[in-house]
């Protein structure tokens, strides 16, 4: 049973206070020495842990239960595989009966087109206004929907290496929901692109990427056609999505690959357009996605060069092959996933195992995967990596929860958004920072010093019920749980420890945890 000091005098105000002190002094000067820093601990249940941390979207008592059962190897190839990803009830229920979840992304967005359409016919200026604020609430909900859905799984997926990666590569294929119509496909650019490729081949990855609406219309591929060259879609092709800024490609190549994505684009309308003879045998139509003959450049192409001939929309498969088979694409992903998964600067030698092994498969990001992670330096690796809000926040609540399932997320919506990472918020392609100086400003760590007391504290409304009558059910966190005395204890520093003999409520010490220094890192 956790025991307070009742000898402290000072308020609930002042404790806090002195947390952020030492806190801040922690964060300012240099690392303590090893034996000052941590309590003993044996090293293999210190490495499991660690691993364990970096592997989930944040360790837990469940978590670790259920490693120890299966071992390391065992449990790493069921989340390599994604065998199961089902989820506890209530989650379950809440994800199967979302609007995102029942009705797929053609008729969803032909239903929100017609609503858009209907609003701007409304002749009366008043009925307008109304009209369209309905349109611009129904496309905020579903972008909702879609973003609770990605917190429930990142939650409570027994795929937690698949979740972690779906949300890798929304970031690392990123869209704004923002723009155009996309808060209606957000969801489906998210369920039926990224999380079933998440780990398979890179090329059928970029494949479902390139081939989606929601980033055709992002990137204004839409607007590319022969004769008006839109170059938006294939730069950030080959800069943030493939080969990276340093990866031996020209202007000319981008000029090239912008003229096989001529024509590629959307068809919001429930016809197909007139095409001229000669050319309708290229016409393609999947869904929302066109590829317009009308509009494409059907001469000789030469990119990276390998000379694609003109032949329609059979030419992106093999520009998309080009870029997925480059070395530069190997070395450029291999190393964006060691930042994401270790560190802010991965060790050159781990990333060339990882581009060793991404040749030798062809792209399959599980087996890249499986390398960096039974790699020494993944293994031995300290807590080093600084969270982003997205980790900050879902690591806390399953810390605290575990496996009792919040019954709204709105809250962490909240958070997340408050410390500038919101789900398909980024407005700039580039995607949000994967390293600490994005991150570890002095008023962010202020905003997660409120977020930890407001988990902290149990009064986050994570448990109160949506309705006319909402209610919150009880629901106290347990952060000084078997996880905690079995490992997060002893990767405290004294300070650390000290600061937490000195809370005078669960409360406060519940929020002096997760406001540590060491809980920001993993």
């Amino acid at each position: 049973m956790l025991r307070m000091n009742p000898t402290l005098r000072c308020g609930s105000v002042l404790s806090l206070l002195s947390l952020l002190f030492v806190w801040s002094t922690l964060y300012g000067c240099a690392p303590l020495p090893a034996a000052e820093k941590r309590a003993p601990l044996p090293a293999d249940v210190q490495a499991s842990y660690a691993w364990l941390n970096r592997v989930t979207w944040g360790a837990t008592t469940s978590a670790a239960q259920q490693l120890a059962q299966l071992g390391q190897r065992q449990w790493l190839q069921q989340q390599l595989q994604a065998s199961n990803s089902d989820l506890p009830e209530p989650a379950r229920t809440t994800v199967h009966a979302m609007t995102v979840s029942q009705t797929g992304l053609t008729d969803l967005v032909l239903k929100m087109e017609q609503q858009r359409k209907d609003a701007d016919s409304v002749k009366d200026d008043a009925g307008k206004k109304l009209a369209q604020q309905a349109y611009q609430a129904e496309m905020s909900r579903l972008a909702r929907e879609a973003a609770t859905r990605h917190l429930l799984r990142a939650l409570y997926s027994p795929a937690q290496v698949q979740e972690q990666m779906t949300w890798f590569w929304l970031n690392h294929f990123n869209v704004h929901s923002a723009k155009h119509n996309l808060r209606a496909m957000v969801g489906d650019y998210e369920e039926s692109a990224l999380r079933p490729n998440a780990l398979g081949h890179f090329r059928d990855l970029l494949g479902a990427v390139a081939y989606h609406p929601a980033v055709l219309r992002y990137l204004d591929n839409e607007q590319n056609a022969d004769g008006r060259i839109n170059e938006n879609f294939a730069r950030e092709l080959m800069e943030l999505h493939t080969l990276g800024v340093d990866g031996g490609y020209s202007q000319s190549d981008v000029q090239e690959l912008a003229k096989v994505l001529t024509g590629v684009g959307v068809n919001l309308g429930t016809s197909n357009p007139t095409i001229r003879k000669g050319l309708s045998h290229w016409y393609v139509r999947r869904g929302l996605f066109e590829f317009n003959p009308q509009r494409h450049d059907m001469g000789t192409k030469t990119l990276l060069g390998h000379h694609v001939s003109g032949g329609g929309l059979p030419e992106v498969d093999a520009a998309l092959d080009i870029l997925a088979g480059h070395p530069a694409t190997a070395r450029f992903v291999s190393r964006k996933l060691a930042t994401f998964w270790l560190s802010d600067t991965p060790p050159p030698a781990l990333i060339d195992r990882m581009v060793s092994t991404w040749k030798v498969t062809d792209g399959h990001i599980a087996k890249v995967l499986e390398t960096l992670f039974t790699a020494p330096e993944f293994m031995n690796a300290p807590p080093a990596k600084f969270k982003d809000p997205m980790r900050y926040v879902v690591s806390s609540v399953r810390l605290a929860y575990d496996e009792k399932v919040v019954l709204n997320v709105g809250p962490m919506l909240n958070w997340i958004n408050r410390m500038g990472e919101p789900l398909y918020g980024r407005q700039t392609p580039d995607g949000y920072p994967l390293v600490a100086s994005g991150w570890d400003s002095a008023g962010q760590l202020n905003t997660r010093f409120e977020i930890a007391k407001a988990i902290g504290s149990g009064s986050a409304g994570l448990f109160k019920t949506e309705g006319p009558q909402p209610t919150e059910r009880a629901a106290f966190p347990q952060l000084a749980n078997a996880l905690y005395f079995q490992s997060i204890q002893a990767t405290l520093s004294a300070a650390t420890r000290a600061a937490l003999e000195q809370a005078n409520t669960p409360q406060e010490w519940n929020t002096f945890l997760l406001a540590a220094p060491e809980w920001m890192q993993r």
